[in-house]
């Protein structure tokens, strides 16, 4: 049976759309379809057995670990729904351990790379004062890309160097702005976006034709300014910025629960992340500049 003739599940994605995002929808949507190929009825009938034979399979056709346990998350809460309505008396994902998923690092610009892509998008045409904008943003204020070109020209307040964000799940927050960030947007509203407003349309970033600025019209300015900026462009993305954000911060002695509040995470633990990228920042910092941190050669012994 598929996921969206079974009247359970798309009752479950209804209510799960009152809070989370469309995206989080869709990605719950294809996990559970997933499993309902498996099965001859709904998902909501399956067994220990079947979600184990499911997970076997995947992890036959070589499936990574974080799909796996991304998939086994979705019909885990999916089924725990069903008890708490009374449709099941049993959630038979519970028990199941989920793969190990090993704790990446996130990769960061260092501050010089950074000043190099925001150097790169230096100019005086409308195009270049809205890109050098969004590159403060993104580097300066830690915004996702969604967060980014969804922002309005009133979500920003100049005089007070703050921006107004609205994060996952509609939840807002307010992020300070540094004067470079200001300063580049001030430029852009002022000079460079009367130029591109043709729809007067009411979104922080437009692209040439007047429209909003999409995710993949961000990702697109930032490759091109990466490799204006002698930067390799497939590993220069938004979330890349949002990554060198935080661990630049936590370098400069930020503490943990305003970085948290800044980048919008609701669980600290992956703010924690950001932790591991500056403690071996220091650490090898430590052992490029302590004398006794060096590696000494070794004296021959002595003989006689």
């Amino acid at each position: 049976m598929s996921v969206r003739h079974d009247p359970d599940v798309e009752s479950y994605l209804l209510l799960l759309a009152a809070h989370r995002s469309p995206r989080t929808v869709d990605a719950y949507r294809r996990d559970l379809a997933s499993l309902a190929t498996t099965l001859d009825g709904p998902v909501g009938g399956v067994t220990t057995e079947q979600i184990e034979a499911w997970l076997a399979t995947m992890r036959a056709d070589g499936r990574a670990a974080s799909t796996i346990a991304r998939r086994l998350a979705a019909s885990r809460a999916y089924l725990r729904h069903l008890t708490m309505i009374g449709t099941r008396d049993d959630n038979p994902a519970s028990g199941i351990a989920g793969p190990r998923r090993l704790r990446t690092v996130p990769r960061t610009l260092s501050p010089a790379e950074a000043e190099r892509l925001i150097e790169a998008a230096r100019g005086t045409a409308p195009r270049p004062m809205r890109d050098l904008a969004l590159v403060e943003l993104l580097y300066g204020a830690g915004l996702r890309v969604s967060e980014a070109v969804g922002l309005r020209k009133a979500s920003i307040d100049l005089e007070g160097r703050i921006v107004r964000v609205v994060g996952k799940g509609g939840k807002e927050r307010l992020v300070p702005l540094g004067r470079p960030a200001v300063e580049a947007v001030r430029r852009y509203l002022a000079l460079g976006r009367p130029h591109l407003d043709r729809r007067h349309r009411p979104d922080l970033f437009l692209n040439a034709r007047g429209g909003a600025l999409t995710r993949a019209g961000a990702f697109l300015i930032l490759r091109r300014l990466a490799d204006r900026a002698g930067l390799e462009p497939g590993r220069v993305h938004p979330h890349l910025l949002r990554h060198s954000f935080a661990t630049h911060l936590l370098e400069g002695g930020a503490d943990l629960r305003s970085v948290q509040e800044m980048l919008g995470h609701a669980d600290v633990a992956t703010t924690e992340r950001y932790t591991h990228v500056s403690d071996r920042h220091r650490r090898d910092a430590y052992f490029r500049a302590h004398p006794h941190a060096r590696r000494r050669p070794e004296r021959a012994p002595e003989t006689g």
